[in-house]
């Protein structure tokens, strides 16, 4: 199980660091090709999109070829877009590359975490998880500092390197068996799925950090920055941020296996509603808001190993294949990001940056008062 366990969270990792990687390269993508803001929107997104239109292919394709052979699949196909990327010098080139990282994360990230949960034990779903979304997002963490370096050694060879990481990776999936055999479930399985109420409570408790990382992300640099923070203590802000949710993650799923699923959600629902109406009410403390930023990453990333496992219990229980369950995670975390940074921010410009906030702290308080009514028949 930890070789396993090694393999998952490696390839989550490498995953996540391409995601990221993009970030400070934006700047220079934009003086070399003259990409408008919205051209340099589109880039960004792009990762995204591919995630949503590859979910359910990749859902499919895990149920009846198998875990291995979908994950082989994604990781080649992540080796390929890759080295694309690193050469790309124009637009559409490097959108479409993008786009196609997106396609084969959905591939890597559903197959991997299928395989990972279908031969974990169930008292032990949580911690598993929780590990895996901590290598995740150490990669996040790495990302911006590998899109640095690109932006000083080329994009050529430093993309290059990084293909060749994935090609190591596939070579450890290939020599890591397999103990589970292809469900070959029909799409109608994923379609009733989406109908039941515990799939869709689990699938929330995604989409509700996703949507609300989404809007902090955007409007928390933006309004230190207005305060007159530097760049690198913002990015030291996000650094220490993401290194507690890593932390934490591992303990939390663990803790999630032995205490339950829902009081460790109902936690975190109450721990996010509380430091998102903070940040709603700071102004003009730049410490006390990036100390906020810190609790808020720690409380949104408490929702992922709980939720996960939550998700994995019910297809479980129903009989639904792993790959369907994360693909409704997959499907709902794409769009969620995107309406979370863009709508978010557009809800900012036209009120105030205290709305999104608000509205999101709301929201956590009604799924909360939700849970506690309905979450004992559970």
């Amino acid at each position: 199980m930890t070789r396993l366990l090694l393999l998952v969270g490696a390839i989550v990792l490498v995953d996540t660091v391409f995601y990221s990687a993009l970030t400070p390269l934006l700047p220079h993508y934009a003086d070399d090709l003259g990409l408008s803001k919205s051209d340099a929107g589109l880039l960004a997104s792009m990762y995204a999109i591919g995630v949503l239109v590859g979910g359910i292919p990749a859902g499919i394709a895990t149920s009846w070829f198998g875990v291995k052979a979908v994950v082989l699949t994604g990781l080649s196909g992540m080796v390929a877009t890759t080295a694309l990327f690193g050469f790309a010098n124009s637009e559409w080139s490097l959108d479409a590359a993008r786009f196609l990282q997106g396609v084969f994360s959905s591939c890597s990230w559903v197959a991997a975490l299928a395989w990972l949960v279908a031969e974990a034990p169930a008292d032990s779903r949580g911690r598993l998880i929780g590990s895996a979304m901590g290598a995740a997002i150490v990669g996040a963490l790495l990302g911006p500092v590998v899109g640095a370096v690109a932006s000083v050694a080329g994009t050529e060879l430093t993309f290059a390197v990084l293909a060749s990481l994935g090609l190591g990776l596939a070579a450890w999936a290939w020599r890591t068996p397999s103990l589970r055999e292809p469900q070959r479930q029909p799409l109608g399985m994923l379609v009733r799925a989406a109908g039941n109420p515990r799939v869709l409570a689990a699938v929330w408790f995604v989409t509700l950090p996703a949507v609300s990382f989404g809007v902090m992300n955007v409007l928390a640099p933006l309004r230190l920055d207005t305060l007159g923070v530097a760049t690198a203590t913002i990015g030291a802000v996000w650094l220490v941020s993401a290194a507690v949710e890593a932390t934490a993650a591992p303990l939390i799923g663990h803790a999630s296996d032995r205490r339950g699923r829902l009081p460790l959600l109902r936690a975190g629902l109450a721990g996010s509603s509380a430091v998102l109406l903070a940040l709603a009410a700071i102004d003009s403390s730049w410490w006390l808001l990036a100390f906020t930023v810190v609790v808020t990453g720690f409380a949104l990333g408490s929702f992922w190993a709980p939720a996960m496992s939550l998700l994995s219990d019910e297809a479980e229980r129903t009989g639904l294949d792993y790959a369907f369950g994360f693909t409704l995670i997959n499907l709902a975390w794409a769009p969620a990001q995107v309406a979370g940074s863009a709508g978010g921010a557009a809800l900012a410009e036209a009120t105030r940056d205290a709305i999104p906030y608000f509205v999101l702290s709301v929201l956590c308080g009604l799924t909360l008062a939700a849970l506690w009514r309905y979450g004992s028949s559970w």
